[in-house]
């Protein structure tokens, strides 16, 4: 039974590239997106700042002033006047404001696909956790059994007082702390389920997957590399942020050119009146000064930024990706050891047949339980951080 489970997590290894992940994981991932409340949360703000951003561009309110002067001493009749006026910038800062805010726009999309990154990535990592705890159960199950037959045996031979009570009580204890290793790996399953509930907006995660179906091998890391560059969240961000930043750079160009008011007059006394046309030009003398040096000095911090950012990420990322590949060559020497040992059942039929003392079989399959047990750690370790160095595909 053992060696099954082994083959079957070696197998894994030879599984098709093209199951990047389970299409359980899938739907829990869009579960997630669909009803986590922080995602929601944004997605309203986004709309709010999206709707602000516009009415940005919007004209001034026009303006209607009137007078009516019949108090004071004057000859002539009462004087009257009435005024329309429509204020506007240069339209070519129209033009500029609004690439500038389709920009900004654009921006609110790659800050919420960043926070969509940091709520699924953890939440594909308890998919991956379950899937570890779940094949531990089954290995513990196993264990449970085997501990129990080795615990018949010994009361059996208690029974015919070839074995003390010594070895009876520890033959029970053994048996005691593999169901206590189930119950533990239970509660940590129900741990997990808690928390991807947590993420799922408090709404209960139904998961049933027992193996990992994403295959361990990934591409060079010069490949990744690229696929990060043009797809992490977090880079294009960062680049969505220089384009915000070179767009004022235009508006604020263009906003050095004069503002312009258009309207019409009325004036009138003792029966005569006068209508025509009124307009008006803004100098832009002082409103304006350091604007474009400023917007200047952004941009170029922006560009700083993505590139100090940038240089960061990858640092961590060939971090990341040779842990991978260490992680992995231990695991493959793991399971070609364990795959060929069979020990836990060549251990129980030596003490079976008599060949070993309870003591001596219970030292040596603490041994390779603990190297098992390493490889299952080893095996998810590989599994969440290949979720890492892939988290661009989310």
């Amino acid at each position: 039974m053992l060696k099954q489970i082994v083959l079957a997590l070696g197998g894994c290894l030879f599984a098709l590239s093209g199951f990047a992940q389970s299409t359980q994981i899938d739907q829990v991932l869009r579960e997630i997106e669909q009803n986590n409340k922080e995602l929601k949360a944004f997605q309203s703000l986004m709309e709010s700042r999206k709707l602000d951003l516009k009415s940005g561009n919007n004209l001034p309110d026009p303006q209607v002033a009137a007078f009516y002067l019949p108090f004071g001493e004057h000859n002539t009749g009462n004087y009257s006047e009435f005024q329309v006026s429509q204020s506007f910038e240069f339209p070519t800062v129209y033009a500029a404001r609004s690439k500038w805010i389709d920009k900004q726009r654009d921006q609110l999309q790659l800050e919420y696909n960043q926070r969509r990154q940091d709520i699924l990535l953890p939440a594909k990592k308890f998919c991956l956790e379950l899937i570890s705890l779940t094949k531990r159960k089954e290995v513990e199950l196993l264990r449970i059994e085997q501990a129990r037959q080795v615990f018949d045996q010994v009361q059996e031979l208690f029974e015919k007082e070839q074995v003390g009570i010594l070895e009876l009580n520890k033959a029970k204890i053994a048996w005691m702390q593999d169901q206590f290793q189930v119950e533990q790996i239970e509660n940590e399953i129900q741990n997990v389920l808690i928390s991807l509930q947590k993420l799922n907006g408090s709404e209960p995660i139904r998961f049933e997957q027992s193996e990992f179906l994403d295959a361990l091998t990934i591409a060079p890391s010069d490949s990744i590399w690229e696929q990060i560059k043009s797809s992490d969240p977090v880079i294009k961000a960062l680049k969505g942020g220089e384009a915000v930043a070179m767009r004022q750079v235009q508006v604020q160009k263009n906003q050095m050119l004069p503002n312009l008011t258009a309207g019409f007059n009325h004036q009138g006394v003792m029966g005569n009146n006068y209508s025509g046309v009124y307009g008006g030009i803004s100098i832009p003398l002082w409103n304006s000064r350091n604007k474009v040096k400023a917007a200047k000095a952004q941009y170029q911090y922006r560009q700083s930024n993505t590139e100090a950012v940038t240089t960061e990420r990858h640092s961590n990322f060939m971090e990341q990706y040779n842990q991978y590949d260490l992680m992995l060559r231990k695991y493959r020497e793991y399971t070609t050891t364990l795959e060929g040992l069979n020990s836990e059942n060549l251990l129980l039929e030596a003490y079976q047949l008599g060949q070993v003392s309870f003591m001596d079989y219970y030292v040596e399959l603490q041994f390779y339980r603990q190297a098992y047990d390493r490889m299952l750690e080893i095996e998810k370790e590989l599994h969440q951080l290949k979720a890492e160095i892939m988290s661009y595909e989310l």
